[in-house]
């Protein structure tokens, strides 16, 4: 993904791209083509490049651990800027260029906010259950058959805890 901004006129321009994700390098859980829309701005001394991609990936659901498929948005700003003198400073969303700079390449910081937007709980759905810590069975699609064993009576308070605290998150 390339962007000639050699002969772009200043102003506002949008771009997009459609891509398969090896053109980029992502590999598993990416798969197939991905859309990117880029909204650039470019003024005298710098360009501002608003880039929003949406990439298909496939999960193991960390509840269930039933695979199952999804979409994932990836935005980010990044400004390019034309370097003059010395910056001491370090930013993740900023370039320097040069004047002589004729093309601008999106493809690794694409692939990086890609992977950085990869959610670090996987759920099928937000309500997953789970499976069963006994026997297994996935409670998404069954009952558990197993004995329920009898709870200490130390741990009654925080039985009642919990459920008003469940109680009070279903009456908002």
């Amino acid at each position: 993904m390339v962007i000639k901004i050699s002969n772009l006129e200043l102003g506002e321009h949008l771009f997009n791209f459609l891509e398969k994700v090896e053109n980029i390098e992502l590999e598993d859980p990416f798969f197939g083509e991905f859309s990117t829309k880029v909204k650039l701005n470019k003024l005298t001394d710098q360009i501002i490049a608003d880039v929003s991609s949406e990439l298909k990936v496939e999960f193991e659901c960390d509840r269930c651990t039933r695979k199952y498929e999804d979409k994932i948005i990836s935005t980010y700003q990044m400004i390019y800027m034309v370097k003059s003198g010395n910056y001491e400073g370090e930013d993740i969303n900023i370039t320097f260029i040069t004047r002589e700079t004729d093309k601008i390449k999106l493809d690794n910081d694409v692939r990086e906010f890609a992977i950085l937007s990869i959610p670090m709980k996987k759920l099928c759905k937000e309500d997953c259950k789970g499976l069963c810590p006994r026997c297994g069975v996935d409670l998404n699609f069954e009952e558990c058959k197993c004995q329920k064993e009898d709870i200490n009576p130390v741990w009654l308070p925080l039985l009642d805890i919990k459920d008003k605290l469940r109680n009070n998150k279903r009456n908002r």
